[in-house]
């Protein structure tokens, strides 16, 4: 018997529902401190509806939009919770967002590369003057 979207999961039903090992999400619950799920007797962690939303989302930024985890940090601290959970629901994520690859477009990454190339001339050029 599948339980109702209302009921609270454990840890193992809530790695199985996001595809993450059980280890995974207690890993987050140090790094994201909005990340707090119940905890009964013996230190049993139940999510809620609402945390597996948020978890949902933080998946997502992390394993398929590439964010880092200081970079959902940022997202979260910048645009709340709700984008988070925005981002579980399959909306993409805030490109102008820090913590996010540049491999979101070449262009992005033709640009660094200049960037990083006229530094290095920079350098090279006051290297030899002294």
């Amino acid at each position: 018997m599948a339980k109702g979207p209302e009921a609270f999961r454990t840890i193992s039903e809530a790695a199985d529902e996001l595809s993450v090992p059980q280890h995974v999400l207690r890993f987050w619950e140090t790094k994201f401190a909005f990340i707090r799920p119940m905890k009964r007797a013996g230190g049993r962690r139940f999510y809620r509806p609402s945390d597996i939303a948020v978890l949902r989302g933080v998946r997502r930024l992390l394993h398929d939009e590439g964010y880092t985890i200081k970079g959902v940090q940022r997202l979260h601290r910048e645009e709340g919770l709700r984008r988070l959970v925005s981002a579980g629901g399959g909306e993409g994520a805030s490109p102008a967002a820090e913590g996010r690859p540049a491999a979101a477009g070449r262009d992005g990454l033709y640009e660094a590369l200049r960037d990083l190339e006229t530094a290095k001339q920079r350098l090279d050029a006051l290297l030899k003057s002294k």
